[in-house]
C-alpha cells in the first residue's frame, strides 16, 4: 500500500505540470536556477535538461548543514530566476540569506515541506528535557519522494518558461526514480527483518528506514544535525545499545570523518565494521555515487552487504 499511494503520488504531480501556465520571464539567456546541495543539483539538471542553466552552490563533499554561502553565491542566488532548495532546516547557514531572496522577490522553490516529510524517528530531548518533535529535513534519501520532487521542479521551471519539455523530462526522471526503488527493494532482500536496525552517524537515514522497512536504533552524533556534540554518557549509551541488540556495523558519513564512529566501533571489543555512506553530497569522479541515482545504488549496495545474511 505505501509503494502504491507514492507512485500514484508521483502520478498526479506529473499531471498537475501539464495544466500548469507561465507567471514570469526568464529572461535572455534562458532560465537561470540555483540550488543548495549536489543531490539537488542533479535531480534540476534532469529535469532541465538545456533549457536552464543549474548552478549547485556547495561542493562535493561538502556537509549541508554547516555550509555557508560566499558573497559571489550570494549574488547568483539573488540574480537566478529559481532557487531551489531543501528546507526544513537543512541548510542552516543560508537561513538569513534566503529570507532576503525572498524579500527581494526571488522565487525560491522549498522541497522539503512538499514530500510528505517526517519526524525525526529517535526519542530526542531538547535542554530541558522535553521531547523535540521536529521534522526530518533528509527527504533526498527516499528515491519515490525525489521522483515527486521530479514533478515539482518540471510544474515549477514550467510556470517561469511554458512550453519546453520540462513536464516530459520530469516524467521521465520520476520513472526512472521508481524503478530504481523497485531495484533497491530487491537488493535489500537479502537482509532479514531482524537484522533490519541502523546505526548512524546522524540521523540522516531516516526515509530510507521509513522506506524499505529499517529501524534507525542509534546515532553517534545526536539529533538530525552533524552539529551536535556527544557526550561521553551518550557514547557509553550508544555502545550499550548496539551490544544488547546485536549491532554490528556502523553507518558513518562521507561528509563527516568517522573518528567517533571508530571509537565507538572499538569500546565493542568485537568484528564492528565501520561502512561509509554517502548522504550529505554526491561523490567525486570515480566513487560510484556521481548521480543521485548512483548514490542510491551504492548506498543499499553497501547496506546489503554489510547486512544481509
Amino acid at each position: 500500500m505505501k509503494r502504491l499511494r507514492a507512485v500514484m503520488g508521483v502520478a498526479v504531480l506529473a499531471a498537475m505540470t501539464l495544466g500548469a501556465c507561465g507567471t514570469s520571464d526568464p529572461g535572455e539567456g534562458g532560465v537561470k536556477v540555483v540550488v543548495t546541495t549536489s543531490a539537488l543539483g542533479d535531480l534540476v539538471s534532469n529535469v532541465a535538461g538545456a533549457d536552464a542553466t543549474v548552478e549547485v552552490l556547495m561542493p562535493l563533499g561538502a556537509d549541508p548543514h554547516s555550509f555557508s554561502p560566499s558573497s559571489q553565491q550570494v549574488a547568483a542566488m539573488n540574480d537566478a530566476d529559481l532557487v531551489v532548495i531543501i528546507g526544513l532546516g537543512l541548510e542552516e547557514g543560508f537561513a538569513a540569506v534566503l529570507e532576503g531572496v525572498v524579500a527581494d522577490g526571488g522565487r525560491v522553490l522549498e522541497l522539503g515541506p512538499m514530500l510528505d516529510p517526517i519526524p525525526f524517528g529517535l526519542d530526542d530531548h531538547d535542554e530541558d528535557g522535553d521531547h523535540d518533535h521536529s521534522i526530518d529535513p533528509h527527504v533526498w534519501m527516499d528515491p519515490l519522494r525525489m521522483a515527486e520532487a521530479a514533478a515539482i521542479v518540471a510544474a515549477e521551471l514550467n510556470e517561469l518558461d511554458p512550453g519546453t519539455g520540462w513536464t516530459e523530462r520530469g516524467a521521465a526522471y520520476a520513472a526512472e526514480l521508481q524503478e530504481l526503488h523497485f531495484e533497491i527493494e530487491e537488493e535489500l532482500s537479502v537482509i532479514e527483518p531482524a537484522e533490519r536496525l541502523l546505526v548512524t552517524n546522524h540521523e540522516a537515514l531516516g526515509y530510507f528506514a521509513d522506506r524499505y522497512d529499517f529501524e534507525v536504533v542509534g546515532t553517534v552524533v545526536p539529533g538530525g544535525s552533524t552539529l551536535g556534540d556527544p557526550s561521553s554518557e551518550a557514547l557509553a549509551s550508544l555502545v550499550a545499545t548496539m551490544r544488547e541488540l546485536g549491532v554490528s556495523v556502523i553507518f558513518a558519513e562521507t561528509t563527516q570523518p568517522s573518528a567517533l564512529a571508530d571509537a565507538v566501533a572499538r569500546e565493542l571489543e568485537g568484528e564492528v565494521q565501520v561502512v561509509e555512506l554517502f548522504t550529505g553530497s554526491l561523490g567525486e569522479p570515480g566513487s560510484g555515487a556521481e548521480t543521485l541515482v548512483d548514490m542510491f545504488r551504492t548506498n543499499a549496495g553497501r547496506i546489503a552487504q554489510a547486512l544481509g545474511s
